[in-house]
């Protein structure tokens, strides 16, 4: 089941405010399944900078859209099913015709699950040059086909996530200017729940769009 999606959210229990540190680098002490809450903005300031590197990077070392429930249902269709406005006829194990999908990248509704994507909000690509190129095969395949914050994946239409592709907001945000304070602050959220660094362009960026958008509390599961 996904969680619903927000970045104003109160834990009841295990919520800890993110401690400052040196260098914005992590709290010592962190463990995957702990939760975290901040100010977007001094949760930003935790992701470590740091240079990327693709070396060695191909897309087949993420194993992705898998059945991890056994439901008959992939990653990609749990997710379609979860952010449907208006749900889709399911049929067989789980082939889905039909149905209505909002888009909040370039604001707008697709007909059908034809025309959509399943974006990962950070790109495979982009997760790998900050940090994945470390993890192990298992760790790989559950960061793409994260289903336990809604703001990892997101189905949103075909022809805005190819604009997109691997790039970071430093190069790209979505076209929707009223999505991208949200945008921003679930890329923030991602990379922190995942470990992940970012690099001193990205950094600008997101602290340019930051200034622009409201602080609002940021509550994080760490994955890892």
């Amino acid at each position: 089941m996904r969680l619903a999606r927000t970045t104003v959210a109160v834990a009841a229990v295990a919520v800890l405010l993110i401690p400052a540190t040196a260098h914005g680098a992590p709290a010592a002490g962190y463990v995957p399944g702990q939760t975290i809450t901040a100010p977007v903005r001094d949760a930003l300031a935790q992701l470590p900078v740091r240079a990327e590197d693709r070396t060695g990077y191909e897309r087949t070392k993420f194993k992705h859209w898998i059945d991890a429930d056994r439901d008959g249902c992939s990653t990609r269709n749990e997710v379609l099913l979860a952010e449907a406005v208006v749900a889709p006829d399911r049929t067989g194990t789980c082939t889905l015709t039909g149905g209505e999908w909002y888009s909040p990248y370039d604001d707008r509704y697709v007909s059908g699950p034809r025309g959509l994507d399943i974006d990962h909000l950070v790109p495979l690509a982009e997760a790998w040059d900050s940090g994945a190129s470390t993890w192990s095969a298992k760790e790989r395949e559950a960061y793409a086909n994260d289903l336990g914050d809604d703001r990892a994946l997101i189905a949103v239409s075909a022809t805005s996530n190819r604009s997109k592709a691997d790039q970071d907001p430093s190069t790209w945000l979505p076209p929707a200017v009223g999505y991208r304070c949200q945008y921003t602050a679930d890329w923030i959220a991602d990379k922190l729940r995942w470990g992940l660094s970012i690099d001193a362009a990205e950094q600008a960026t997101l602290t340019a769009v930051l200034d622009g958008c409201p602080d609002v509390p940021l509550t994080v599961t760490l994955a890892r």
